[in-house]
């Protein structure tokens, strides 16, 4: 089994910056590949960023490359996601997702564990 809690969201006005944290608990947590997504009102869940277990390689949502990085401090079991520059489009509720490939996938599907989620909104 794998816990994981989100963080770090909240009401910020476009342009601003948010860090978004997931603390992970359970299993070692440098053997899995961890994701976030998110989920905008009416919207499908959608992918935002995933990271390998090593931290060796990232990938993003197209859209979003450039204004958001994910990185993880494996000491700390803890995934983040910076996001910059914020728009209103950017409002939903963010997820952390845990892959115990470890290689991580913009497939909901792959992720064997998911938060409660954090919301963000993000006012024009």
């Amino acid at each position: 089994q794998v816990q994981l809690v989100e963080s770090g969201g909240g009401l910020v006005q476009a342009g601003d910056s948010l860090r978004l944290s997931c603390a992970a608990s359970g299993r070692t947590f440098s053997s899995y590949a961890m994701g976030w997504f998110r989920q905008a009102p009416g919207k499908e869940r959608e992918f935002v960023a995933a990271i390998t277990w090593s931290g060796s390689s990232a990938y993003y949502a197209d859209s979003l490359k450039g204004r958001f990085t994910i990185s993880r401090d494996n000491a700390k079991n803890t995934v983040y996601l910076q996001m910059n520059s914020l728009k209103p489009e950017d409002t939903a509720v963010y997820y952390c997702a845990a892959d115990l490939s470890g290689y991580g996938s913009s497939s909901g599907g792959s992720y064997d564990y998911w938060g409660r989620g954090t919301q963000v909104t993000v006012s024009s």
